[in-house]
C-alpha cells in the first residue's frame, strides 16, 4: 500500500481508484460506480452531528437562563454548525482519500477511497457545506457583531485543515484539541454571544462540558483506527498515546459533562437530571474499557452522540427553568419594590447574577 506522510505530495496512488476485484485503474473521472444518495447521506455521517446540535442546544440554554433566548438567532447559529461539520466530513473524506490513508479504514464507507465518486466532487461537496455555513454565519454577524467573521473564517481555515493541506494538524494529534475548541468552547460560547451579546459562566462551564465529550466522540473514533492510522503515517493523539491512555483520556473526557451538572446543580436544582444521560455515556466508557478495537468501537461513537445530546438538551431545559424562575422574582421585586423603575432591576439583576 502506497501513503503519504502528512508534509508529502498527493501520492502516486492518488489518481487510482479501486476495481472491484481490488486492482488499480487510471481512471478518476470514472469511478467504479456511481455513488448514490445513501452513500452521499453515509459520507456527510450523520452520527457526527450531535457535535453540531449539542453546543447551539447548551448555549441557547446558557441564553435562557438570562432570558434572552432568541430562536431564530438559535437556529442560524445550528445552520452553520451544522453545515460546518458536514464540510469537515466531505473534506476529510476528499483529503484522506487523495493521500491514501483511507484504504484499510474499518469505519463508514468513504466515497474517495472507494471510487464511489470523484475526488472533485467530494472537494466540491466540501467547499458548498462550508460556503453554505459562510453565509449563514456572516448574516449572524450582521445581527450580532462583525468580529464573528473573522471567527468564522478560522473556523473553516481549521475544518479544512485538519486532514487537508501538506501539514495537516490531524495527522499530528491535534484533531481533540480542535474539536474541544471549535465544538465545544466556540459553538457553545458563541451561540449565548449571539442571543445574550456576553458570555458569562454558566456558558463556560456549559462549554467545556461540551467540548470534552465531542472530544471524548473523535477520540474513539481515533483509538478505533489507531492500526490502520499509524500503518498510514497518521499520528493522531490515540496513535501516540496507545490504547491504554487513550482509553483512560476517553473515560475522562467522557466524564467531563457529569460533573459540570454537578456544578451546575447548585445554581439550579434541575440542572442535576442532566445526569439522566449518564447510562449512555457508562456504555460508551464500558465498551471501550472492555479492549474493544476495531469495528467492535463503532458503536460507541453512537453512544456518546447520544449522551451529549440529551445531555444538552435536559441541561438546556433546566437552565431554562431556573431562568423563567429568577425572572419571575425579578418582576416580583420590580412590581413590589418602593424603588425607582432604574433601582429595582438593577437590584433584580444583582439577584440574579448571584445564580451565577
Amino acid at each position: 500500500m502506497t501513503t503519504a506522510q502528512p508534509g508529502s505530495d498527493v501520492p502516486e496512488n492518488a489518481n487510482r481508484t479501486a476495481s472491484p476485484n481490488n486492482e488499480t485503474q487510471d481512471s478518476p473521472e470514472k469511478p467504479r460506480n456511481a455513488a448514490r444518495f445513501e452513500d452521499w447521506w453515509e459520507a456527510a455521517r450523520p452520527h457526527t452531528w450531535p457535535n453540531a446540535f449539542a453546543p447551539v442546544i447548551a448555549g441557547t440554554g446558557a441564553a435562557a437562563f438570562w432570558s434572552s433566548a432568541d430562536i431564530g438567532r438559535a437556529l442560524l447559529a445550528l445552520g452553520v454548525a451544522w453545515a460546518l461539520i458536514v464540510g469537515v466530513n466531505f473534506a476529510n473524506d476528499y483529503s484522506d482519500g487523495i493521500r491514501g490513508t483511507d484504504e484499510d479504514r474499518t469505519g463508514p464507507t468513504r466515497l474517495t477511497a472507494s471510487g464511489l465518486a470523484r475526488p472533485e466532487d467530494v472537494k466540491l461537496a466540501a467547499f458548498v457545506a462550508f460556503g453554505l455555513s459562510a453565509l449563514l454565519g456572516i448574516v449572524l454577524s450582521i445581527m450580532s457583531s462583525p468580529w464573528l467573521i473573522l471567527i468564522g473564517a478560522i473556523c473553516i481555515a481549521a475544518a479544512w485543515f485538519y486532514t487537508g493541506g501538506s501539514r495537516p494538524y490531524g495527522y499530528a494529534g491535534f484533531g481533540e484539541i480542535a474539536v474541544f475548541i471549535f465544538f465545544g468552547l466556540v459553538a457553545v460560547m458563541g451561540t449565548e454571544f449571539v442571543q445574550t451579546g456576553f458570555v458569562s459562566g454558566i456558558g463556560f462551564l456549559a462549554a467545556i462540558a461540551i467540548g470534552a465529550i465531542s472530544a471524548a466522540v473523535n477520540l474513539a473514533n481515533n483509538i478505533r483506527d489507531i492500526e490502520t492510522d499509524a500503518a498510514a503515517g497518521k499520528n493522531t493523539l490515540a496513535v501516540r498515546l496507545g490504547y491504554g491512555s487513550s482509553r483512560l483520556l476517553f473515560t475522562a473526557l467522557t466524564l467531563v459533562p457529569f460533573v459540570v451538572s454537578l456544578l451546575l446543580g447548585t445554581i439550579s436544582t434541575p440542572a442535576l437530571l442532566g445526569l439522566a444521560a449518564l447510562p449512555f455515556a457508562v456504555s460508551a466508557i464500558l465498551t471501550v474499557q472492555s479492549g474493544a478495537t476495531g469495528k467492535e468501537l463503532i458503536p460507541v461513537l453512537g453512544m456518546n452522540g447520544r449522551a451529549m445530546l440529551v445531555w444538552a438538551i435536559v441541561t438546556a431545559l433546566a437552565l431554562w427553568w431556573a431562568g423563567a424562575q429568577i425572572a419571575a422574582i425579578q418582576s416580583h421585586i420590580y412590581d413590589a419594590s418602593p424603588l425607582g423603575d432604574t433601582e429595582a432591576l438593577f437590584y433584580g439583576q444583582i439577584y440574579r447574577e448571584g445564580f451565577f
